[in-house]
């Protein structure tokens, strides 16, 4: 299968989760076999218009990041790959809609993937369009699923595919056992990181040792809180961490606390659970979160920092575990099949009508 990702920004360009579950999907894809052109602003030297890296052919369409210059040079672009079906991100939303008229005429099916809504990218109505244009529009989690039908998204052709994770990492690699406690996230003013310190403090009587994983602007700020609440010397801040060495921490520490207001997926929490942790999300009305421990035995659902330190607290009392198979569907290998065959039911319905 040949499929065209239409994407201004990459991870070179724009390191985001967003971009950063493109490349991971395009890789995938790559691996089994699939044809996989990239169509994005150009982030490599030279002058050479198309480029190829990790088995991804990446295609220029303009020189630099360029919305609408992008938006008015797609279509020769994607009329030259010659797609069987376009990969198209929601941000921003005007190329979504361009991909589709263009693919209209190439009889080629758009599925677009929607992370979320950026008013800094799109107004509503161009937001709109690109819910209602598509083919299918692919959501993370339930809650960003919800956002895009009230953007006028047919529920029929709105579908969750949520992130992944190296089940094979979870269950081969080591335990760093120094933390009782885990949070991780990047430090951003969504991070809210600020409530599990408070929580951490209510215990300040009790034997623990706790992680703060991540990096951002929020960092100092939450560096002063820790020391302010005079718990920094039992919080330990361990910056960004690659996969590799996250998941050590995370099979060595009892519970996982998630706080942050805004979560399209919660992926350091996923992690989390399949490393056996206890997930303790603190429920916020902008975050999915609460949808991976909703009914979970290894979950809880909790409303404050008195609450968050209440659950960490008896959450001592259950098993420690290192790995938990139930959360073994969210591997990337089962993950990339639902990408694959929601591929190939868009374009044999396509063929169909």
């Amino acid at each position: 299968m040949r499929v065209a990702v239409v994407s201004m920004d990459t991870v070179e360009t724009r390191d985001a989760p967003a971009t950063r579950r493109t490349r991971r999907v395009a890789r995938g894809l790559v691996d089994r076999g699939h044809e996989v052109h990239w169509l994005c602003a150009k982030w490599w030297g030279g002058h050479i218009g198309q480029f190829e890296h990790d088995g991804i052919e990446y295609h220029a369409v303009t020189e630099g990041p360029s919305r609408g210059s992008f938006r008015s040079k797609l279509p020769f672009r994607l009329r030259s790959v010659d797609p069987d079906v376009v990969h198209a991100v929601s941000v921003p939303p005007g190329h979504a809609t361009t991909a589709k008229t263009a693919a209209t005429v190439l009889r080629t099916p758009v599925v677009v993937d929607w992370w979320e809504r950026d008013p800094d990218r799109g107004t509503d109505r161009q937001y709109r369009k690109a819910a209602t244009r598509a083919d299918r529009v692919l959501a993370p989690s339930e809650t960003v699923r919800t956002a895009v039908r009230e953007h006028g998204a047919d529920g029929v052709n709105t579908r969750v595919i949520p992130e992944s994770v190296d089940f094979d990492l979870v269950r081969s690699a080591d335990t760093d056992d120094r933390f009782d406690v885990v949070w991780a996230r990047t430090l951003d003013d969504a991070a809210n990181v600020g409530e599990f310190l408070l929580a951490l403090a209510e215990l300040r009587d009790r034997d623990w040792a706790a992680a703060v994983v991540g990096d951002g602007p929020a960092r100092d700020d939450a560096e002063r809180t820790a020391a302010d609440l005079r718990i920094d010397d039992r919080v330990e801040f361990l910056g960004d961490l690659p996969e590799e060495e996250l998941v050590p921490v995370l099979k060595g520490s009892h519970a996982f606390a998630q706080t942050a207001t805004y979560e399209p997926f919660a992926t350091e929490l996923l992690w989390a659970l399949a490393c056996g942790c206890v997930g303790i999300v603190e429920y916020q009305a902008g975050s999915s979160a609460h949808e991976l421990v909703e009914g979970l035995d290894r979950g809880r659902l909790v409303t404050s920092p008195q609450e968050l330190a209440d659950e960490i607290v008896a959450c001592g009392s259950m098993p420690e575990w290192e790995t938990n198979e139930g959360f073994a569907g969210f591997d990337h290998d089962e993950v990339l099949d639902e990408w694959v065959e929601c591929y190939e039911a868009v374009v044999d319905d396509y063929g169909w009508l």
